[in-house]
């Protein structure tokens, strides 16, 4: 499904009269599981308690999810770490015709550049609910406003009294912007959708992977793994916690090849999903865009490889069923 940029209000409206009719900038607490505008971006909230903080305002080169917590309240992403400052927390970035947008150290990189948004809220299937965010976002390389991309990123958070875990939904669709015939993605073996974990999470933890796939040995002390979904479980500031990093098996090349770094005092842990384009690079023609769909499983404790892959096989389904166009 092409994207529609310009059915997209602009920022200045968002946080005008449709987050008021939202119910997102209300001046006093609302119940329930929602949305809600601050200066740097979006919470969802289930009433008071926050779920994911999604960052747009005031951002380097790209919008990120900054912060994301577990059922019980704990928090596991580290943004901007003194290694590498680029890493911003739950974030998405490949390389366009040559135009790094991963790294952000050096002046030749490009900008994930944030147009519009607008809120999502929604009752889905299995009495699950749904809130989140439709993004527009224009990929700028370094010397010039004209886009090489445009992305349709959509995300998600769903509430269910019996998932037992945060899970949300990363929706990222890629087309060309109109003029354009053709760009081609590529990127290293980690870009994709990365997260990076709090100081406490490093070099200390376990991998599992789906059906305990091992994965091929990487550069630099990682691995490559090939499976729909990879589970990474360690201490967050004390408290055992599990992230699991899920592929939609409608996702462009799935299953995904997921990039871990390898258990090393040397190093810290990570974990992106990718479509291999550093090996197979992608040539991404006018009419034709490419949808990538991945979702993030947080639990408090160790749950069992099958209580992952139960929870990955509902949210496949309910994914599904509440977008059956994007099939």
């Amino acid at each position: 499904m092409p994207l529609r940029s310009r059915q997209f209000l602009p920022l200045a409206a968002i946080f005008g009269s449709l987050l008021v009719a939202h119910g997102l900038l209300a001046d006093e607490p609302q119940p329930g599981f929602r949305s809600v505008a601050d200066k740097s971006g979006l919470s969802v909230l289930n009433d008071s308690k926050p779920v994911l903080h999604y960052r747009f305002a005031d951002v380097r080169k790209k919008p990120y999810v900054d912060r994301l917590f577990s059922p019980s309240g704990v928090q596991v992403l580290r943004d901007g770490a003194p290694d590498h400052v680029h890493h911003h927390a739950l974030m998405f970035a490949i390389r366009v015709d040559g135009v790094n947008f991963w790294e952000e150290t050096t002046p030749d990189v490009g900008m994930e550049k944030h147009r519009s948004l607008k809120p999502l809220s929604a009752a889905v299937s299995g009495n699950a609910r749904r809130a989140g965010f439709i993004e527009q976002l224009d990929w700028l390389p370094p010397t010039s406003d004209k886009p090489l991309l445009l992305e349709r990123r959509e995300i998600a958070a769903y509430n269910a009294s019996d998932l037992g875990a945060t899970l949300i939904e990363w929706r990222t669709q890629l087309e060309l912007p109109p003029g354009k015939g053709s760009a081609v993605l590529t990127g290293t073996h980690y870009n994709g959708l990365g997260m990076r974990f709090v100081p406490s999470m490093d070099h200390v933890g376990r991998y599992l992977s789906a059906d305990a796939k091992p994965g091929e040995p990487g550069p630099h002390e990682c691995r490559l793994t090939a499976t729909r979904w990879m589970a990474y479980t360690a201490k967050a500031d004390g408290k055992l916690v599990t992230v699991a990093l899920f592929d939609h098996p409608t996702s462009f090349r799935h299953p995904a090849v997921m990039f871990t770094k390898n258990l090393s005092p040397n190093w810290y842990s990570y974990l992106s999903a990718t479509f291999g384009e550093w090996k197979q690079p992608v040539t991404l023609k006018a009419g034709k865009p490419l949808d990538l769909c991945y979702a993030v499983a947080l639990w408090d404790g160790e749950p069992s490889a099958s209580t992952i892959d139960a929870l990955y096989q509902r949210w496949v389904k309910i994914s599904e069923q509440e977008q059956p166009d994007r099939r």
